[in-house]
């Protein structure tokens, strides 16, 4: 039983380092700077995401869709503290050098309006690149199953 666990647990391993190593530069760039962004936000660090969001930018939540500044006022404030995001899948694709979406399926924890509340989600980040620098342009949590599998 215990060799059969270390199979398993080396496969598994070997299977996400082939997937890191398979990605191109720019699409570990995006998924790196997703990751970054939900520890900024772990974190409310509003500074680093105001840098990070467009000004035009669009936040699509279950109860609302609102700008860059609430966005930002919610994070600092903590009327939903993004406690913790457990990203279980990755898929981006480019649609030319300065243009890309980065599809994510995590479980959030987070507080919301006081509660603890576990979910569920395949976030979609839309990104244009502005000079050398990524600017998020959209950010939408869909609710979704735990058996929700995203198409690579």
């Amino acid at each position: 039983m215990g060799l059969y666990l270390l199979l398993v647990s080396g496969q598994v391993s070997f299977a996400q380092a082939s997937k890191t190593s398979s990605s191109t530069s720019a699409e570990q760039e995006i998924i790196d700077l997703s990751k970054q962004k939900w520890q900024w936000m772990a974190d409310k660090n509003v500074d680093k995401l105001a840098q990070l969001f467009d000004d035009k930018s669009k936040f699509v939540h279950m109860s609302g869709t609102w700008k860059k500044d609430e966005e930002l006022e919610i994070i600092k404030t903590g009327s939903i503290w993004y406690k913790q995001a457990d990203v279980h899948d990755v898929a981006v694709e480019f649609f030319d050098d300065n243009t890309a979406i980065i599809w994510s399926r995590i479980t959030l924890v987070a507080m919301v309006r006081g509660a603890e509340a576990k979910t569920e989600f395949t976030v979609t980040e839309a990104y244009k690149k502005q000079g050398r620098t990524w600017k998020m342009l959209a950010l939408t949590f869909s609710s979704v199953r735990d058996t929700h599998v995203i198409k690579h």
